[in-house]
Parts: structure tokens; C-alpha cells; sequence
């Protein structure tokens, strides 16, 4: 009888979580590279957890981004490419006051709309001149972590990348949180998304975005951190810059196994879909370099090659009806915005028009993907652009005239490294997914009878193999020497074309062979340009220095408009409108009292009033504007002569 009983309570909650929107998690690294996880072939960099989610779900392995952090992240909150939004050329560097156009609505307003509790942890860099384009003004009920695009691990401060504007940048909401201070940064945010988690009211579906600082590096000073006792876990790797890079990525590896555990913890799991990628390429030499490897494919971040924007992409989700295996299918940054209102059963008429496709059905069931083609990036200042049709790519230009348009990274394979698939099935990832899947296991039994064959099925070490082996990309050796000349590509002098299935890492330039394509590639890149926005880049504005803002980095256009306005309200206040309209009626004396009182001028001037802002301003948290101190000195001087006239006269 109690079994029975059983039974219907799991039908029961089986049928409740059907009809419940799906968790939605997206966990976004920063700058990692392609073959800088497990999954993809490397034995350098063990990835456990992070592999465990992809061999258990569906790596996507033509997954792309756009080629920096800002575009990417536009692309993925509005389901656009850059071109439409004015996002396409760089990104927004620290004291630059600009950010993702406020009439846009974010994938956390859409979902919030549908009753999701939304979450942002971590990066945003999008916007913070002002308020309105801060996380919980674009439709985020939380957020925990920093504006800008980068930050000491430890010390959460932020270095201008080309000024010298230094402060320090961590948040809680609108409010800097200092207690963040000396702490690691992966750390803090995988502590705050597992709190997070446990506090979560269930009844409610909820979208994480947790936008993690690794592997990305800090300011340019002290580029890589990781913990001591993290680093000397890779003694295996010589180079002792890319040894703490894989301690930094081992630390964000961490973090994925203890956001899905403290998921399965909480029962969420059963019923969520949980997105691992990478923004973009990782930067492997230059400014900001980590040493990361895009390895085999060409060229790195900022860049129109693959190895800038094919990255590193896999989703989990019980809703999934094929899982563990490998997807080929083209899918762009833009697409998960209406790919996730399909799978939650969202009604997709409400969205706007958008180049993001619903990608849910090639995702689940493997079939062929709705996207056929794709934008890399229109840049008009810097000269370039890419487009990929089929398996056909045409690219002109170059972003740094040719300096990283080679092949960088380690291919992750030497005979002291090794590839440990019994790390991964011991993962903490690997655990609480077994555990979902055993109890659908049980669910399939009772309800079809049976004992084996199930649909889903416990990881395995063939299974590991099998899926590792169909998701690594191999590249034949070429000798260049005796490769003819008009097959050599240099974009900076003419275009290329490439085909990406016979040459996924770009090196045999088909445009001489191919005109037409060619041709046809071209019309389509002019009909892309003329639908494009001028791009929204501005310069830096000085009042952005955080030394005007006690030393943090704050939504300075916000205080400087409160500045404004209590001056103007301080010029013009009644007092002083009574006190010059009773001036103008005792003119004459007043006149011969101001006379006698200007040689006391001197004197006054060095007399400072009482402030009245001495307190910071609430959303500030930040010193005022010296200039503000001048206005109100010439004021109160003002009203002291005034008055001294006026006592004269009496």
C-alpha cells in the first residue's frame, strides 16, 4: 500500500515540475579558450565538472560569440548582433560614458515579466555612467559583483586599460560592498549564487546569470591570480604564466560543480537547464593576455577568426530529449534569448524582432539547426568584417593589421600530461547529475517496465571517450611552402574565403577558386551594412576618475547631475532672492558699504563656510566635485556681505 502511495506522490511531483517553468542557469566564463577544457581534447587543464555537464548534456560545438566581452554579452541579454544595438566596435573601457541602449529589453526583464526571480553575479560591462543602465535597472532583482570589464581578484580594484584612472569596483545592488576586500573573486561569486540557491523560494522559477571574472585576467600589474595551494596543483605545466591560468580555471571549474550541487541540494535541478560557455576567445597574447589556448583554430580575441568567437558551449537540462552526444549545429550568442523562451513554453510572440533564432528543438531532439547563416561582426573603424554562410566564410580586413591573424595556444598534449575520466565521473557535477538521472531511470521502469535500455544513461567511461572524441577538431598538417600564393590568405590586402568543414582552422583562402561565392557573400555583407546602427562609442569623460568619487569606480553622470542641481537650488534659494531684493531697494548705502567692504575681499575668499554637502550622496558613495565647494564659498560670501550691508545700513 505505501508503495502505491508512492507511486502516485511521484506522479504527482513529476507532473507539478512538467508544468513548472524550468530553472534557468547560464554560468559565462571570461576569456577562456577553446582548448582549455577536458572536453575538447586537452589533458593540460583537468576541467572535471565543467566536462561532467557537457558529456551529460550536449556540447555544442559550433557554438559562436561575437569577439570581445560588451558585443557578446549585448548579443546574448537582447537576442541581436552588435551591428543593430551600436555595440560592434571594442568595448566599453573603464572611464568611457556609453552603455547598451536603455530602449532595449533584456532577456532578464522578458523573463521576469513570466514570473522569474532574475539574479546577476559577477560581470556586467555594459553601461554604468548612470543608474539606468546598471543589472537591477535592466531587469535584475540582484546583483552581486562589478561594472566594469575587469578587476583584481583579491583587491577588486580596476585599472584603466589605456589612462591611468585606478578604484575600486565591487557591488551589491547600487551599493559598493567593501567587505569583498581580500577575497578571491571566483570565490565571492560562487558563494553568493549557492546562497542564493538555498534561498530561493521554489515556487518560482529563476534565472541566474552568474558572469564570472576567470579566466580573464586582472589588472595588467598582476595579470593572473589564483591561491597558492590551487597553482600548486600544476606543476605538470613548465610555463609558470599558463600554470596559474589553469589554477584560475581549475578554481572556476570549482564553482560549476558547486552550483550544481547546491541545485540538486535544493531539488532544483530535476527541473532546470543549466548553460556553460565562454564569451569569447581567449586573449593568448597582447593586452590583457592570459595565455589561454584557442587551439587548433586561428587567430584570438578581438579578431574575426574562429578562434575568437567559436567557443567553448555546452547545455544540461532534463528537458532534453537527447542527450549526451555532440551538436554541430550553427548556433549564434543571439539565439539563446528565444531559444530559452521555448523551452520554458513561453509565448515568443511577445518578443520583438530580434537575429536570434529558436534553437530548443536542434538542442533537444538533434534536429537540423534553423540557422544557416551568420554574422561574425560589420566594424567600419576598423576596417573589417566576416560572414559565415553554410560552411562557407568570408572575411576582409583585420583588427590589428595581421599581428593576430596566426595560430596561438597550447594544443594541451604532452606525454606527462593525461586525461583522467575518473576525475570526471567522481566530479561533483558528475554526482548530482547521476542522481537526476537515476531517479528518471526509476521513472521510465515503473512506467514502461522495463530494467535496462533506459532513455538516459548513467555516464560511463566509453561514453566519455566516445563524446570527447566526435567534439576535438582536428586540423591536418600543411606545408605552406608549396601552398600557391592566391591560396595564402592576408585580409589586409584582399578578402578570403574559407570552407569550414573541409578547413576548420583557416588556412587555404578559396576566394581566387570561388568568385561567386565570393560575390554573393559580399551583397549580403552590404545588405547586413546598411541595416547597421552608428556605433555608440564616445570618449572618455574625466569626471570618471574615482579619485573624485572616493576612490570608486560609480555612476558618475548620476552625481554630477545632483551636484548640478543643488547648486542651481543653492543660487537661487528664497533667502537669497529676499536678500538681493532688499539689497536693490537700499542700493545707494549698500553700494557704499561694499565699496568699504572689498578691501577686506582677500580675507573672505580664504574663509571657508560649512559645506553644505558634506555628507556623500546616497547613490555616490563618492566626494563632491570640487568645483561644487567653489559655487557654495561664492554664495556664502555673497549673503555675508549682504547681510553685513544690511547690519550697516541699520
Amino acid at each position: 500500500m505505501w508503495f502505491g502511495k508512492l507511486m502516485v506522490l511521484g506522479a504527482v511531483l513529476a507532473a507539478s515540475l512538467a508544468s513548472k517553468k524550468p530553472n534557468i542557469i547560464v554560468i559565462v566564463a571570461d576569456d577562456m579558450g577553446f582548448n582549455d577544457v577536458g572536453f575538447h581534447g586537452s589533458d593540460e587543464i583537468p576541467t572535471p565538472n565543467i566536462d561532467a555537464l557537457a558529456y551529460n548534456g550536449v556540447i555544442l560545438n559550433s557554438h559562436y560569440t561575437q569577439a570581445l566581452c560588451t558585443p557578446s554579452r549585448s548579443a546574448f541579454l537582447t537576442g541581436k548582433y552588435p551591428i543593430h544595438l551600436g555595440m560592434q566596435h571594442l568595448v566599453i573601457l573603464e572611464p568611457e560614458p556609453w552603455g547598451l541602449p536603455l530602449n532595449e529589453t533584456l532577456l532578464p526583464q522578458h523573463l521576469k515579466r513570466n514570473g522569474y526571480t532574475t539574479h546577476a553575479i559577477g560581470k556586467w560591462h555594459l553601461g554604468f555612467f548612470r543608474k539606468e543602465y546598471t543589472p537591477t535597472y535592466r531587469g535584475f532583482d540582484s546583483h552581486f559583483g562589478y561594472w566594469q570589464g575587469l578587476q583584481d581578484y583579491y583587491q577588486h580594484t580596476v585599472h584603466a586599460t589605456y589612462t591611468s584612472e585606478y578604484g575600486y569596483d565591487m557591488r551589491r545592488n547600487m551599493t559598493v560592498d567593501w567587505s569583498a576586500k581580500g577575497k578571491y573573486s571566483t570565490t565571492l561569486f560562487t558563494e553568493e549564487a549557492v546562497r542564493l540557491i538555498r534561498e530561493h523560494n521554489v515556487d518560482d522559477p529563476m534565472f541566474m546569470y552568474l558572469a564570472h571574472l576567470a579566466p580573464h585576467t586582472g589588472n595588467s600589474e598582476d595579470p593572473l591570480q589564483a591561491p597558492d595551494e590551487e597553482i600548486a596543483k600544476f606543476a605538470h605545466i613548465a610555463d609558470p604564466e599558463r600554470r596559474i591560468y589553469a589554477a584560475m580555471v581549475s578554481m572556476l571549474d570549482k564553482s560549476v560543480g558547486s552550483v550544481i550541487t547546491a541545485l540538486r541540494d535544493k531539488h532544483m535541478l530535476e527541473n532546470s537547464i543549466i548553460l556553460f560557455m565562454s564569451d569569447n576567445g581567449a586573449q593568448t597574447v597582447g593586452v590583457h593576455a592570459n595565455t589561454g589556448s584557442n587551439y587548433p583554430f586561428r587567430g584570438m580575441k578581438n579578431s574575426p577568426w574562429e578562434g575568437a568567437v567559436r567557443g567553448v558551449s555546452a547545455v544540461w537540462s532534463p528537458l532534453i530529449k537527447k542527450p549526451q552526444r555532440v551538436s554541430n549545429a550553427l548556433m549564434h550568442i543571439s539565439d539563446w534569448l528565444p531559444t530559452f523562451y521555448s523551452a520554458a513554453g513561453l509565448n515568443k510572440t511577445e518578443l520583438p524582432k530580434m537575429d536570434g533564432v529558436d534553437m530548443w528543438q536542434s538542442i533537444s531532439e538533434g534536429v537540423d539547426s534553423p540557422r544557416t547563416e551568420l554574422l561574425y561582426n560589420i566594424d567600419d573603424v576598423y576596417d573589417y568584417g566576416a560572414l559565415r554562410q553554410g560552411n562557407w566564410k568570408y572575411l576582409y580586413g583585420s583588427v590589428s593589421k595581421g599581428k593576430a591573424d596566426a595560430w596561438y595556444g597550447s594544443s594541451g598534449k604532452k606525454k606527462e600530461y593525461f586525461y583522467d575520466d575518473k576525475s570526471v565521473l567522481s566530479s561533483q557535477a558528475a554526482s548530482a547529475l547521476a542522481g537526476v538521472i537515476t531517479y528518471e531511470q526509476i521513472k521510465e521502469k515503473n512506467e514502461k517496465g522495463i530494467s535496462d535500455n533506459f532513455t538516459r544513461k548513467l555516464l560511463d567511461p566509453e561514453i566519455i571517450k566516445s563524446l570527447r572524441g566526435s567534439a576535438k577538431i582536428d586540423c591536418p598538417p600543411i606545408d605552406f611552402d608549396n601552398v600557391h600564393e592566391s591560396k595564402i590568405c592576408n585580409p589586409v590586402e584582399s578578402p578570403c574565403l574559407f570552407d569550414l568543414k573541409a578547413d576548420p582552422c583557416e588556412r587555404i583562402n578559396l576566394a581566387a577558386e570561388r568568385p561567386m561565392i565570393v560575390m554573393n557573400m559580399e551583397r549580403a555583407l552590404t545588405r547586413y551594412k546598411q541595416t547597421a546602427l552608428p556605433i555608440r562609442n564616445v570618449p572618455r569623460d574625466p569626471n570618471a576618475d574615482p579619485a573624485k568619487w572616493n576612490n570608486t569606480w560609480t555612476n558618475w553622470q548620476d552625481c554630477e547631475d545632483v551636484i548640478k542641481r543643488k547648486i542651481f537650488h543653492n543660487t537661487l534659494s528664497p533667502l537669497a532672492i529676499g536678500l538681493i531684493s532688499a539689497a536693490c531697494v537700499a542700493f545707494v548705502v549698500v553700494i557704499v558699504v561694499l565699496v568699504t567692504l572689498s578691501v577686506k575681499t582677500s580675507a573672505l575668499k580664504k574663509k571657508a563656510g560649512k559645506s553644505f554637502f558634506d555628507e556623500p550622496m546616497d547613490q555616490c558613495t563618492a566626494k563632491m566635485a570640487p568645483k561644487a565647494q567653489i559655487f557654495e564659498d561664492r554664495e556664502l560670501q555673497a549673503r555675508d556681505s549682504i547681510r553685513n550691508a544690511f547690519r550697516t545700513v541699520e
